[in-house]
């Protein structure tokens, strides 16, 4: 059974993408000094490699793969297991994920969406165990390989 057609083109969220910390709200222990995020997006599939730096300077980086058409996908995140499903809204891209961890579980639903520009990519947390957490990313200049 196909998917109907969106009436909307779906965005493209390649690029690497940085975190404009002064725009974004964090809800889970001091705001982070940098993220970075490198996405690349070949429907159906999204490879998504996050390097984040803590206000200590630690860095950890963080790498998910995500199916679009709503397949279930499993990552590895921070000594725990996501499960993860995606589906379209419109133009936004839903990401739910599942995460045991040690010590806690929580329920994720983040709703990335791409400006008219195509320059600036918003990750929100309305939701879901992080609601009100919204990370606002400019895409950074490309830089040769």
């Amino acid at each position: 059974m196909h998917e109907p057609a969106s009436p909307h083109p779906r965005p493209d969220f390649t690029g690497v993408w940085q975190a404009k910390l002064e725009k974004s709200v964090f809800l889970l222990g001091p705001p982070p000094r940098e993220i970075l995020t490198r996405i690349e997006h070949r429907e159906p599939h999204i490879d998504q490699e996050v390097l984040l730096t803590q206000a200590s300077g630690s860095e950890q980086r963080l790498v998910f793969h995500f199916a679009t058409a709503g397949e279930e996908t499993t990552n590895a995140v921070g000594g725990g297991l996501a499960r993860t499903r995606t589906r379209w809204d419109g133009t936004e891209l839903v990401i739910e994920s599942w995460l045991e961890m040690p010590d806690r579980r929580l329920h994720l639903k983040d709703y990335w969406s791409l400006s008219a520009d195509g320059q600036t990519l918003t990750m929100a947390h309305r939701d879901d165990d992080l609601a009100g957490q919204i990370v606002v990313n400019e895409k950074a200049p490309c830089t040769p390989q």
